[in-house]
């Protein structure tokens, strides 16, 4: 118990910016089992935006609201997955080859596909979010973020790290049958939760899009670089997100 505790912390600090206790010691074993607990930081990030989008809605009109909700989601995670999706892009856009792809994504500075991407990706979430009613947008924060964090784990297990070494590193050994199990189950948990609270059809057309973004994004990088890294594990996250709004917005 104390070591998947231990992981839990681990994966908050490693997706955030949260403070966590300094009781717990790192290892390799308890980062990478920390994986199993990715979808679940994600239900925390997006339930944290929705208070952020319920209390300040309560004095600004619902783009204003969407906007400061999305900027706390920035604030919260330091932008990890968006500076994934930015670097994905600039390497898959600029790279000829796989390597120079590579090498391109390892560079801390934004380029023209990266920043064209960033804004994309942010405009959408902020347009269709916007554009879901007050209460559906409440569920949508967690779900999305919660189901987006299980896609980029289901990368991790179905796909191969091209690192040597990265921020991907300490799970591209694969995950264990029971972290896995954690993190399906937490899906799991996610989609019955808003059955139980609101109609099965718009999470429907949401997984629809969740999925449409992850098997998308993938083919994106995964052909040209054979497996993925840890900016691209950022990539999938955030394109799946997008995908399970523009789901919603879909069956509205």
């Amino acid at each position: 118990m104390k070591n998947q505790i231990a992981s839990f912390l681990l994966a908050i600090q490693f997706l955030t910016r949260l403070p966590v206790p300094g009781w717990f010691t790192y290892s390799e074993a308890r980062m990478t089992a920390s994986a199993a607990y990715y979808p679940l930081v994600g239900v925390m990030v997006g339930a944290l935006c929705s208070a952020v989008f319920w209390s300040v809605s309560l004095l600004f009109p619902p783009l204003v609201s969407v906007l400061i909700a999305n900027t706390a989601s920035l604030l919260l995670t330091g932008a990890f997955h968006e500076d994934g999706l930015a670097d994905t892009f600039d390497g898959i856009g600029g790279g000829h080859t796989r390597d120079a792809a590579l090498e391109i994504m390892r560079d801390s500075r934004l380029g023209t596909y990266g920043t064209a991407a960033l804004v994309a990706a942010l405009a959408l979430k902020t347009a269709t979010l916007t554009a879901l009613p007050a209460h559906m947008l409440l569920f949508a924060f967690p779900a999305a973020h919660g189901l987006s964090r299980l896609s980029s784990v289901l990368t991790i297990a179905t796909s191969r790290y091209v690192r040597t070494a990265g921020t991907g590193k300490p799970v591209a050994q694969g995950l264990s049958l029971p972290s896995l199990l954690i993190a399906s189950v937490t899906g799991v948990a996610i989609c019955l939760a808003w059955i139980y609270l609101l109609p099965a059809a718009p999470l429907l057309f949401g997984l629809i899009g969740l999925a449409t973004g992850h098997v998308a994004m993938r083919a994106f990088f995964e052909f040209k670089l054979k497996g993925y890294t840890g900016d691209t594990l950022g990539a999938v996250q955030q394109v799946s997100e997008i995908g399970f709004y523009l789901g919603l917005l879909a069956w509205l």
